[in-house]
C-alpha cells in the first residue's frame, strides 16, 4: 500500500515537473519567435512635414524629455531599479506598470504642457509608449501629434516585445515604445540607426532595442545640413560595456558629419553623467553602480556637451521621490544629470537649462537649449 502511494506521488510529481518544463519551454520559444532586432538604417516616415527651412545666424531652441511611458509619478518606483541608502540598507523598486490608465494620461498631459510652455523649435522625447500593457495602451505618440500640430514628427521603435511574464505577480506584458522627434521646420529625412546591445538569451528580452535617430534638416541658402540626433542609450549595462560601444559608434558618426561641414546636435537620455554631477547633488543614497561619466576625452574633436546643473535631470527610481531640502536640490533619492545635448563647435550655445518639474510627471526633468548656427 505504501509503495503504491509513493508510486502515485512519484508519477504525479514527474508529470508536474514535465508540465512545468513544457510550459517554460513553450514560453521560451514564444519569446524567441517574437524577438527580433530592427534593421539598421531604417528610413522613418515624417508626418505633417513643414516647409520652412532653418537658417544660419538665427536663434533656435530645442528640448529633450524622457517621459518614462507616463508611469513615473512621484510615488512610483520601478522594479528593475535597486540602490543602497547611506546607512547600508538595500532598496528596490516595486512596480512594473503605471498605477492606472488615468495616471498615464495625467503624466502624459503634464509632460506635454511643460514642453508646450517652453515652445521650442525642436523637441526630443524618449520612452514614448504606443501600445503597451505597462501604460494601459495609451498611445503617447498620437497624443504628442495631437498636441503639437504645428510640428513635423518622426518616430522610431526602440522597445518591442512579446508578453513578458515578469514579475509574475504583475507582469510587464507586451511593450511597444520608442523615441519621437518633432520640428517646426522641414526634415529632409529621418533615419533610425541601431546601437549595439546585450543580445544574451535572457537580457535581450528585457533591454530596449537601442537606437539613435538622425534627422537631417536643409539650411536655407546653404549646402550644409543641420543634423539633429535623438538618442536613448542603455541603462542596465553592468560595467558600462555596451554604453561604451554605443558612444564610440555615435562619435564616429558625428565626427563624419562634422568633417562634412554639417551642424550637429545630439541629445536625449545618455544614461551616463554628462555634466560632472556624479556626486554633485546631495542625497541619502550611495552612488548607484549603473552611473558612469562620459569624459571630454571620449568625444571627437570639435564637440562638447552643453549642460546645466541648476537641477538634476534624473532621480533614482528604486524608491519613491522624496525631498529633503529643495533649495539645495537635496533629495532622499540619488540624482544626476544624464539628459542634455552634445554640440559641434559651429553651433553657438546661447543658453541651456534643466527645467524643474519636481519630477512630477517622470523620473526625468526636461532640458531646454537655445542655439545659433554660425
Amino acid at each position: 500500500m505504501v509503495k503504491k502511494v509513493f508510486k502515485v506521488l512519484g508519477i504525479t510529481l514527474l508529470c508536474l515537473i514535465l508540465a512545468i518544463a513544457i510550459i517554460v519551454g513553450t514560453y521560451a520559444i514564444y519569446l524567441s519567435c517574437q524577438y527580433y532586432r530592427i534593421e539598421d538604417n531604417q528610413t522613418l516616415d515624417i508626418t505633417n512635414n513643414k516647409q520652412a527651412l532653418v537658417t544660419t545666424n538665427n536663434k533656435y531652441s530645442i528640448s529633450t524629455y524622457n517621459i518614462g511611458f507616463g508611469a513615473y509619478a512621484q510615488n512610483f518606483s520601478f522594479f528593475m531599479d535597486t540602490g543602497t541608502m547611506l546607512d547600508g540598507i538595500e532598496v528596490a523598486g516595486t512596480s512594473s506598470r503605471a498605477i492606472s490608465k488615468e495616471n498615464v494620461e495625467f503624466n502624459t498631459i503634464g509632460a506635454m504642457t511643460t514642453i508646450a510652455e517652453l515652445n521650442p523649435d525642436f523637441m526630443f522625447f524618449q520612452e514614448v509608449d504606443t501600445d503597451s500593457h505597462r501604460s494601459y495602451f495609451v498611445n503617447q505618440y498620437e497624443s504628442l501629434q495631437s498636441a503639437f500640430t504645428d510640428y513635423s514628427s518622426s518616430f522610431a521603435v526602440n522597445f518591442h516585445s512579446g508578453y513578458l511574464f515578469y514579475p509574475v505577480t504583475n507582469p510587464i506584458g507586451t511593450c511597444n515604445s520608442g523615441i519621437a522627434t518633432m520640428s517646426k521646420y522641414n526634415i529632409e529625412n529621418s533615419t533610425r540607426k541601431t546601437f549595439p546591445i546585450d543580445e544574451s538569451f535572457i537580457n535581450k528580452f528585457f533591454d530596449l532595442d537601442r537606437c539613435f535617430v538622425v534627422n537631417r534638416l536643409p539650411i536655407e541658402g546653404n549646402d550644409k545640413e543641420l543634423v539633429l540626433i535623438n538618442l536613448h542609450m542603455s541603462a542596465y549595462d553592468e560595467g558600462g560595456v555596451y554604453r561604451t560601444q554605443q558612444l564610440e559608434l555615435l562619435c564616429d558618426f558625428i565626427a563624419t558629419e562634422y568633417a562634412a561641414g554639417n551642424y550637429v546636435i545630439a541629445g536625449g537620455d545618455w544614461n551616463q553623467d554628462i555634466a560632472d554631477t556624479i556626486d554633485y547633488f546631495p542625497s541619502n543614497q550611495l552612488i548607484p553602480e549603473w552611473v558612469f561619466s562620459i569624459s571630454p576625452d571620449e568625444l571627437p574633436q570639435g564637440f562638447s556637451f552643453a549642460t546645466a546643473r541648476n537641477v538634476p535631470t534624473c532621480r533614482g527610481a528604486d524608491i519613491p521621490y522624496k525631498v529633503i531640502d529643495k533649495s539645495q536640490n537635496y533629495l532622499e533619492n540619488y540624482s544626476v544629470v544624464i539628459d542634455g545635448f552634445l554640440v559641434s563647435d559651429n553651433v553657438q550655445v546661447v543658453n541651456v537649462t534643466n527645467i524643474d518639474t519636481d519630477f512630477m510627471y517622470s523620473d526625468h526633468n526636461p532640458v531646454y537649449m537655445e542655439f545659433i548656427l554660425n
